[in-house]
């Protein structure tokens, strides 16, 4: 049978977009089908925006810590719509690259909401197109709880866009989305509480990490409460928000914002003319290959709810696009040993085994671990303090593990993935020298096993 292309790609988010450039690339016919903006989340409403919003709110602590050398700038003012219309314009910008990037690439652009007919064929703005193989790559949605109240809150898609910088947020949540708003609320001077319904936040990092981060968090003055979740949400006459926790106890807010999980974009996709099944948690379910139940559909991404994390979508979809057009290239997507990073206030970077993943995973393993405060804070009034941490196997002297909490932990941590990828030990860490004076050097500098 004679097709209209050789892949259907559903979604310009960063998967998508680089299954769709790639094959192209390899001399198939592509399609790309997007009924919001291009780059999906992470472009628009996710990684980039936010890390923009981080940015700025660090100023404030930079403002406070130039004091300390010597810098006299009078008070500072923010304002929050000079900030959301210049991240608007860089994301415009890269929306269009996005554009350029397809289109020149040779890939053909629908923008419309795309929706399956059958194994083969996809229906847009009133018409159908067929395709040997048709890639779901949708993304997900952030989803708030169906409690009383619901809809007077909001979640990380509006917050890019509000008018105005709420005054009092009550961020409820305990992944690293929640915990990065909370940190951009309370740098740009909202009065934040973080409310998380278990015993300690980041359920998955390092127990170390996760309990020196809620530590640092308090010394900001931002509220933590664990143990915490809202019953109800009503709106108050004056038009701010009271919510009433399950426990009896309320608090009052200007906004609530919820980040408690994302679900798979599913929404009138069709699935139900296709053999598409779901896992038991929502998602696509697919094989090793990214190919569901139907043989001519394959998904990634968030979509499939494996790491839902940007370079890992890219990464599937390099691996679909080889396998497809170019398989003398084709290699599978190694999920170990991923780096990643929290920009909360400060950072979080880690990559490799968490001291408990380490442990259940039948590794006998040493801990090296310090806290101590930065030199760049030293002239300052700040009590920061950054921790690094090492997960070492006792008995092969490889290193697990690498975990950071501080400034530029992502930076840092990136090269350590490479050492982790790379399966060096505790000896190649000893005998690396480091860069006097940095916060990184402590990485190749610590000795002495902690022993708790």
């Amino acid at each position: 049978m004679a097709y209209d292309f050789d892949l259907y790609v559903i979604g310009a988010g960063s998967g998508g977009v680089r299954a769709a450039r790639f094959s192209a690339g390899f001399g198939a016919r592509v399609a790309v089908a997007e009924s919001r903006y291009l780059g999906g989340t992470c472009v628009n409403v996710g990684c980039v925006p936010k890390k923009l919003l981080v940015y700025a709110a660090h100023y404030s602590e930079d403002f406070q810590q130039a004091k300390g050398y010597g810098w006299s700038l009078g008070e500072a003012g923010f304002d929050w719509a000079t900030l959301i219309a210049n991240k608007d314009r860089e994301i415009q910008r890269l929306n269009d690259i996005y554009r350029d990037m397809l289109l020149k690439s040779g890939v053909t652009l629908h923008e419309g909401h795309a929706r399956l007919v059958d194994a083969h064929t996809v229906e847009i703005n009133g018409q159908q197109f067929s395709a040997e193989h048709i890639l779901i790559a949708v993304g997900g949605w952030p989803q708030v709880p169906d409690i009383p109240g619901h809809e007077l809150a909001i979640t990380s898609n509006e917050a890019f866009h509000l008018k105005t910088l709420p005054k009092r947020i009550l961020v409820v949540g305990g992944g690293y989305i929640a915990v990065e708003f909370a940190s951009i609320f309370h740098g740009l001077g909202a009065d934040v509480k973080l409310l998380y319904r278990g015993e300690l936040f980041l359920r998955g990092f390092d127990g170390a990490v996760r309990k020196h981060l809620a530590e640092e968090l308090e010394k900001t003055g931002m509220g933590v409460h664990f143990n915490a979740d809202i019953a109800r949400i009503d709106k108050q006459a004056d038009g701010s928000l009271l919510a009433t926790l399950k426990d009896g106890s309320s608090l009052a807010a200007d906004c609530v914002f919820y980040a408690t999980g994302r679900r798979p974009m599913l929404d009138n996709l069709g699935l139900e003319n296709t053999r598409v099944t779901l896992d038991k948690r929502g998602f696509v379910a697919v094989d090793e290959l990214y190919q569901t139940e139907e043989p001519s559909i394959l998904a990634l991404g968030d979509v499939i709810g494996r790491v839902q994390l940007t370079p890992v979508a890219l990464a599937e979809g390099m691996a679909i696009s080889r396998r497809l057009f170019k398989p003398e290239q084709y290699r599978k997507v190694d999920y170990r040993h991923i780096p990643t990073a929290v920009f909360s206030l400060p950072n979080i970077g880690t990559v490799g085994f968490t001291e408990e993943e380490a442990r259940e995973a039948g590794h006998e393993v040493t801990i090296f671990q310090s806290a101590f405060r930065a030199l760049k804070l030293t002239m300052t009034e700040s009590k920061e303090r950054t921790f690094m941490k090492l997960v070492v196997d006792a008995n092969t002297d490889k290193v697990l593990g690498c975990h950071m909490v501080g400034p530029d932990s992502g930076e840092i941590i990136q090269g350590l993935a490479i050492a982790i990828k790379a399966g060096a030990t505790k000896q190649v860490f000893d005998e690396t020298l480091g860069v006097h004076p940095t916060s990184a050097e402590e990485f190749v500098t610590m000795r002495s096993a902690y022993s708790g």
